[in-house]
């Protein structure tokens, strides 16, 4: 889970190119900076991804939800703390 947010100014062109990439990839930009920055500066090291898995692998019994059912929560949270966005 991501939890530090930067703020970063590129150009008109530099945004042009980071949004085709999003969309050939058919992910978010943020998604693309991300990888840019694992690739350039390395990412992970294989300790770390070991441990992850082994993380995952010992979560038997946490309740699990479907994409859809995040989906419908970060939604349910966005408009709850974010009225002011949704208004119709």
């Amino acid at each position: 889970m991501y939890s530090e947010r930067i703020q970063l100014l590129v150009s008109k062109e530099q945004r042009r190119r980071l949004e085709q990439e999003a969309r050939r990839r058919g992910t978010s930009v943020a998604a693309v900076v991300r990888d840019a920055v694992d690739s350039q500066l390395g990412g992970p090291t294989r300790e770390e991804r070991l441990a992850a898995l082994e993380h995952i692998r010992n979560m038997h019994g946490a309740p699990f939800l479907t994409p859809e059912e995040l989906n419908r929560l970060v939604e349910e949270e966005r408009e709850a703390n974010f009225p002011e966005l949704f208004k119709k």
